[in-house]
């Protein structure tokens, strides 16, 4: 462990040969390490020492329980984006834990995969209407109106689907994530690749690809997002948790932000026909620009404060440069 801590703590390699090496050992070595280091630690919940927030994921698995056992008919906008969060995480955190190999939960991530694309049309209707609402235009409420009708017809139906949805499939999600909480207590509590060590090496590679694309566009921009997304979720599993969370939070929010608006002007372009001439589009446009400009700088950000390459060489393991806040990342666990 002493000779983890020399290499990782080396920011300033003498020379190539060194920094080669340097990646070589870390890469091959910092799952044992790891694995190491959290079976030395002590968690009250469970008989081995885990390093992990485990009450969040049972909390996940609770809400969604909860919500299939009964979904109101009228499901709030908050409610409808506690499903969609819940089930995404509990997404990305079987595939880290490698729990999507098993027959029920590997079936309970396509159910929740295909609820959570359900309830996110629902979601991106409300965020749509609450953006929408904001936008104040001389002689445009004809047009707003319009969207606003057609925005509030789509929602109700996309509800009634989530809803026909959840019901129809009820008795086997509800089975499904009940056997999920007993493997995830089984997976936690298990000495075989260590669960803590698995989050961590999940995280370190998406850490190390943050960096990437070079360069950050609107054909890029909402994937990017979903990568940074998926790392905010594991981290937040982390009880020491690395200070950079909060600026993965706010890179994922701006981004989201900017990609809303597009999808708005989407439906307007659709709902209404006034072209260029319509002052609202104009505004509409105006303001999504203005958010793309935005989520670039806090995005590049977020890259240039934390995912700067410690070399200019692109020909480490993995084709990217192991970075500090990577190993910070994986240190989290």
């Amino acid at each position: 462990m002493r000779s983890f801590n020399v290499v990782s703590s080396c920011a300033c390699p003498d020379s190539k040969f060194e920094m080669r090496l340097e990646q070589q050992v870390l890469y091959r070595s910092f799952g044992y390490l790891l694995r190491e280091r959290t079976r030395r630690r002590e968690h009250p919940r469970y008989s081995i020492d885990m390093a992990i927030d485990a009450e969040r994921l049972h909390k996940s698995l609770r809400k969604l329980r909860k919500f299939a056992a009964k979904l109101p008919k009228e499901p709030s906008p908050r409610e409808i984006h506690k499903i969609r969060t819940n089930a995404r995480k509990l997404e990305a955190v079987f595939s880290a834990l490698s729990l999507d190999s098993q027959k029920n939960e590997r079936r309970l991530i396509k159910q929740l995969r295909r609820i959570r694309k359900r309830a996110g049309k629902v979601r991106d209707l409300d965020v749509l209407t609450a953006d929408l609402v904001t936008v104040h235009v001389d002689g445009e409420n004809d047009c707003q109106v319009r969207i606003l009708e057609h925005l509030g017809v789509e929602r109700r139906k996309q509800a009634g689907k989530l809803r026909d949805f959840i019901a129809d499939m009820r008795p086997r999600l509800k089975t499904r994530l009940r056997k999920a909480s007993a493997s995830v207590d089984e997976a936690l509590q298990t000495t075989e690749a260590h669960p803590a060590s698995l989050l961590a090496a999940e995280s370190l590679r998406l850490s190390s690809e943050l960096e990437m694309p070079k360069r950050l566009n609107k054909g890029n921009l909402h994937a990017y997002r979903r990568k940074v997304k998926q790392l905010h979720y594991l981290l937040e599993l982390a009880p020491d948790r690395p200070k950079f969370v909060e600026d993965l939070g706010e890179a994922k929010d701006a981004i989201g932000d900017w990609h809303d608006w597009e999808e708005l002007i989407a439906i307007a372009n659709k709902v209404l026909d006034h072209g260029k001439n319509c002052k609202l589009m104009r505004t509409l446009k105006k303001t999504a620009d203005s958010k793309f400009a935005h989520a670039v700088r806090v995005a590049e950000n977020l890259r240039r404060t934390h995912f700067k390459a410690l070399s200019p060489s692109r020909k480490g393991p993995h084709g990217v440069e192991l970075r500090q806040v990577a190993l910070s990342a994986s240190r989290a666990f």
